[in-house]
This record gives structure tokens, C-alpha cells and sequence, in this order.
């Protein structure tokens, strides 16, 4: 069977047609996910959620008292409180109630999970009030500075983390001083020790 010009000018362009649907499809697919459905990808990696921007701590000009066993003295922390390490921080009340002995755990076990990375980073309990389950936090959160953060330098510090639902949650504070992210322990508690090894690895600070 002879093949005439026109069958074959009409494979051609079925081919054509074929290989121009291949390519397409998956562009149209995902216009129409894009615009159709109001589906957006993830676009992002890290398990917390990001502080956008990131705030700038103050840099307290007086010492915020520590309320753990260096307890009633002036923290010798004051103007550097934030400076120079990574920092885990919780606020909260010091009577320290469930949720507050749940996420300090959290941070306990997410520092000590880090291994020899584990002094690059800082705990900081910023008390509210009530002070202070001390015999607890003595005993299952050695090292932990706890500060008092009731008095006016403390409530200056606490107008820059993002306003309640303060009980479950933890946030990360980069060497400079950065309020950059917040974690609520009861949702992803390994995500925090995902997120803070990429920083550790990525930062050539703290």
C-alpha cells in the first residue's frame, strides 16, 4: 500500500501534535492547580514558623535579675542577652505548670540531641510571675537561665515576641540578636531539632 503525500503530512502532524502535548500538559496542570484550585506549594523547608521580618531584640541597657541558682543577682547577661549564641527561649509563668514542664522538657531533650553542637545553644526562661518552681528547674533544667522579666526592662524585652499562646511554644533567637522563629512543641517537636541543625550548619556565627 502506497503511502500518499497527505496521509503522510497528517501522521506528521499527529506526531507533532503528541509530542507538543507532552510537553504541555504539565504546564497547563499547573496553571490550572494554580489559578483553578488555589493550590500553592509549601515554598518552604523549615518546620517552626518563620518571624516575617525577623525582630531585633533590645539590647537591655539594665540586667535582668536571674531568678535561677545564681538567683537574686543582676544577670551579667544584660546589654548581651541574646548576643552571641543561638537561643532557645520560653515565657511563661515560674510556677511552671504542665504546659510549661512539657516544653521546657522539649527544649532540654532538642539541645542535648545536638550533640557537640549542643553549647552553641542557649536556654532562657523569661518569667511573667509567680517565681519560681526553683527546686524543679534545679534539678531537671540545670543551666537554664531563668530571668525576671516582669519589671520594666523585661516588659520592654517581651513587646517584641508575637503577643499569646505563649504556653506551648518556643522560639529561636539567632546570634544577633533576631526573634527569627516560634515553635508550638505539641504539633512537631523533632521539626525543631530538624530546623535547628540546618542552622547550625548553615551559620558561620554563635
Amino acid at each position: 500500500m502506497t503511502v500518499t503525500d497527505a496521509q503522510l503530512r497528517n501522521r506528521n502532524l499527529l506526531t507533532l501534535a503528541g509530542l507538543g502535548a507532552l510537553f504541555l500538559a504539565p504546564l497547563v496542570g499547573a496553571v490550572w492547580l494554580y489559578y483553578g484550585t488555589g493550590w500553592r506549594p509549601a515554598g518552604h523547608v523549615n518546620h517552626g514558623q518563620l518571624i516575617s521580618p525577623p525582630r531585633q531584640l533590645p539590647s537591655l541597657d539594665l540586667p535582668l535579675v536571674r531568678l535561677d541558682e545564681g538567683g537574686g543577682e543582676p544577670s551579667a547577661s544584660g546589654p548581651t542577652l541574646f548576643r552571641g549564641t543561638w537561643t532557645l527561649a520560653y515565657v511563661g509563668d515560674g510556677s511552671c505548670d504542665a504546659a510549661c514542664r512539657r516544653t521546657l522538657y522539649v527544649m532540654r531533650q532538642t539541645r542535648a540531641a545536638l550533640g557537640t553542637d549542643m553549647t552553641r545553644v542557649s536556654r532562657v526562661f523569661l518569667v511573667t510571675g509567680n517565681c519560681c518552681a526553683k527546686a524543679y528547674l534545679a534539678r531537671e533544667h540545670a543551666g537554664i537561665m531563668v530571668l525576671d522579666a516582669t519589671g520594666s526592662p523585661g516588659k520592654e524585652l517581651l513587646g517584641d515576641f508575637p503577643p499569646g499562646g505563649w504556653a506551648y511554644s518556643l522560639f529561636v533567637v539567632d546570634p544577633l540578636g533576631n526573634l527569627m522563629m516560634r515553635y508550638d512543641v505539641r504539633r512537631d517537636p523533632r521539626g525543631l531539632l530538624i530546623d535547628l541543625r540546618r542552622l547550625l550548619s548553615l551559620s558561620d556565627i554563635g
